[in-house]
């Protein structure tokens, strides 16, 4: 996937989440259309996640301490939009995949069961939420250049065998289709092709935590203004 690729990806689940979490925060119930969308959010994110994490040079515990310190400050807020605790926030569900990852690099098993086993029941998505990252992690890893894995070879005259959505990835995104109740999560993998376009969006490095907390610091307060 291109930088810029990925950076659309990004902010076009951010936009997609941004309209669930309205819906829920204002009580809202079921929003034809926004409520759907809400539901492609995660796996974007997680799907980009796996793959910047694959990337040679890539710094697991950094993206650790950054999804943290970031996933704890926005606790409250999320919190109070959500009205429980548990499950953790999404950040730190990131945090949780990026550490089993960080563990499955350097064969700590017993973190690794801790990180992917033990721990995802707390956090938003629980298992299929850190397992997807691991998944796409693992593929982009051994193979990952290009998205064509997801839907096959785009150019049916050179389809090879490795172009063929791996296993893993099925599994966690029909795990996910299950924990939501539905299968709209499976519509984030035609939109993951826009990835490998080259789009004028420059890099952000905090803008995506930043705006995390703040929407849902305003919503929370907004949802106090109306309740």
């Amino acid at each position: 996937m291109t930088s810029g690729g990925r950076e659309l990806l990004k902010w076009l689940a951010v936009l997609l989440m941004t309209g669930d979490h309205v819906v829920t925060a204002l009580g809202l119930g079921y929003v034809p259309v926004v409520s759907e969308a809400g539901r492609v959010a995660f796996p974007v994110f997680a799907l980009v996640m796996g793959y910047n994490l694959a990337q040679p040079g890539a710094d697991a515990l950094k993206s650790i301490k950054r999804l943290a310190i970031w996933g704890l400050v926005a606790m409250l807020p999320a919190y109070l939009v959500f009205g429980s605790l548990l499950p953790l926030n999404v950040l730190l569900t990131f945090a949780l995949a990026a550490s089993a990852v960080w563990a499955l690099q350097r064969r700590l098993w017993p973190l690794v069961a801790v990180c992917a086993v033990a721990l995802p029941p707390f956090v938003d998505y629980a298992w299929p939420g850190v397992w997807l990252v691991l998944a796409a992690w693992g593929w982009f890893r051994q193979h990952g250049r290009r998205m064509h894995w997801l839907l096959g070879s785009w150019d049916w005259r050179r389809a090879r065998l490795y172009a063929v959505l791996p296993i893993w990835v099925w599994i966690t995104m029909g795990l996910l289709c299950l924990y939501n109740g539905n299968g709209w999560a499976l519509l984030a993998l035609p939109l993951m092709q826009a990835g490998e376009w080259r789009w004028p969006v420059p890099r952000t490095r905090w803008a995506f935590y930043g705006y995390y907390v703040a929407h849902l610091t305003l919503l929370a307060a907004v949802a106090a203004i109306f309740a």
